[in-house]
């Protein structure tokens, strides 16, 4: 069984959305289902069939959500040791040597990442390029648009 990395805050999120659909979603839609029932036929019936699919929906997600938290590796990176090293879960803030550009990023597994919020895969090009440095290494990125080189100017462990 393959395990992913997965945040303490990724963890918690989901963890929280699996929590909203079963206690709330998940009673909200049976009721509507039953009400939707009394209505009569069936066949004809589009808030049945709504609620419907809606269920589906919602039942899908939670077996979505369980399967990735139940393979995943929790990593808290605020309780590991600060030695400085870009490691899986740490906030990196990076210069681009050509632009001098500066922008932080925080590295996460693949379901976590968000660009909008500077979140990171771990399998992107610029985490793979900066994982295992240490503040002041240089890095160099093979993007998608050409080679772009990067200093690393602080490691966080938030």
């Amino acid at each position: 069984m393959n395990t992913t990395p997965m945040t303490k805050q990724g963890a918690d999120a989901l963890l929280e959305e699996l929590k909203d659909l079963k206690q709330n979603q998940r009673p909200q839609v049976v009721a509507a289902i039953a009400e939707a029932r009394e209505h009569g036929d069936l066949k004809e019936n589009a808030e049945y069939h709504a609620a419907r699919e809606q269920q589906g929906f919602i039942e899908g997600r939670i077996q979505d959500i369980e399967g990735k938290l139940g393979n995943a590796q929790i990593i808290d990176v605020a309780s590991l040791p600060d030695n400085g090293k870009v490691i899986f879960g740490t906030t990196v803030t990076i210069i681009n040597m050509d632009t001098d550009q500066e922008v932080t990023y925080q590295i996460v597994g693949d379901d976590e990442a968000d660009v909008k919020k500077n979140k990171i895969s771990i399998n992107s090009p610029i985490a793979r390029a900066l994982i295992g440095k240490s503040e002041g290494d240089d890095a160099l990125v093979n993007a998608p648009g050409g080679d772009v080189d990067y200093e690393i100017a602080s490691v966080k462990y938030l």
